[in-house]
């Protein structure tokens, strides 16, 4: 097969990650190949216009499943439906953000007409935030929400943040692919621990191994042991000593650089107003893994879920 083009180049080319380019095939998005004398994945000039074709409908933040059936659908009609949708969709944001503007011209009219220097003038405003409160509360959303309502309703469907959970993860041994290229860590490392299954010992929820980045996109992925694994069972690969600690962690999907982003930064947001705060000691990584791998699981989403993992220690703790 002729005009194949490298992983690494297809990564290159389109700023795209090999972890985002492999969910793209885990979902059946796209097509890759492996020849004999060539360990790793090339796609072919379809699979390009494919992945051009993914890369500008992410960019109109249409969804993975939506892609699917775009891609699934033999006319024109799904892909004129859903972007029909989305027109609906900057629609309303676009109605929403006037309200908001009239909302705030309007308490910028009332601070201006007050006078902080009367308790009447500061009372008056304080009256006016716990209305807008209760309209916040009692509202039936099943007849005609108040303009503070819709905007607050669109406001949390755009900008939700995650549901975090503090995970404490004990220490354990490992063995770990060692700082590579998510090509090498996805391509060899992989192979070999799936043929050495039998050494691997399973943490918490069921999940034995984790993943992390470092500031050049190379990669470690180490998998826990039992405890009778020696070097010798694990050699090429090294045994490591993972350190283990406290953890906020919330979900993401697997290979979504873009989602992943927002839901690490949202982890970092909802430390700094807990009784935590970001431990940034040597080998403290951000740490991820994805949560039961299987097919039923995926196919019922539509992705696979993956956990992000930011390291926290208690606030003013060592």
């Amino acid at each position: 097969m002729s005009n194949l083009i490298k992983i690494r180049d297809i990564s290159a080319k389109y700023d795209i990650s090999a972890r985002t380019l492999r969910y793209y095939e885990d979902m059946g998005l796209i097509t890759s190949y492996r020849s004999s004398d060539y360990a790793y994945r090339l796609y072919d000039e379809a699979a390009v216009k494919r992945l051009e074709q993914i890369l500008i409908l992410r960019k109109l933040s249409v969804s993975i499943k939506d892609i699917q059936r775009i891609f699934n659908s033999s006319g024109s009609e799904v892909v004129l439906e859903v972007l029909g949708k989305k027109v609906n969709d900057i629609d309303e944001e676009v109605a929403l953000l006037h309200e908001l503007k009239e909302i705030v011209l309007e308490f910028i009219r009332q601070i201006k007409q007050a006078d902080f220097s009367k308790e009447s003038d500061v009372k008056m405003l304080y009256e006016k935030a716990k209305e807008i409160e209760g309209e916040l509360i009692s509202v039936n959303y099943k007849g005609n929400a108040s303009n503070v309502i819709r905007l607050a309703d669109v406001t949390e469907k755009m900008k939700r943040a995650p549901e975090v959970r503090v995970v404490k993860i004990n220490p354990f041994r490992a063995f770990s692919s060692g700082l590579d290229t998510m090509e090498n860590v996805m391509g060899c490392f992989q192979q070999w621990q799936e043929e050495h299954m039998h050494l691997v010992k399973k943490l918490i929820y069921g999940a034995p191994d984790f993943l992390w980045f470092e500031e050049d996109m190379r990669a470690v992925w180490i998998w826990a042991v039992e405890d009778w694994v020696t070097e010798e069972d694990t050699a090429p690969y090294e045994l490591i000593e993972f350190e283990g600690g406290l953890y906020a962690a919330a979900i993401s999907v697997d290979g979504d650089d873009d989602i992943s982003g927002r839901v690490y930064e949202g982890i970092k947001r909802w430390v700094e107003t807990s009784g935590f705060e970001l431990d940034e000691r040597p080998g403290h990584r951000t740490l991820c893994h994805m949560l039961n791998p299987t097919d039923e699981i995926k196919a019922a989403l539509g992705y696979h879920q993956l956990d992000i993992y930011v390291p926290i220690k208690l606030r003013g703790g060592n």
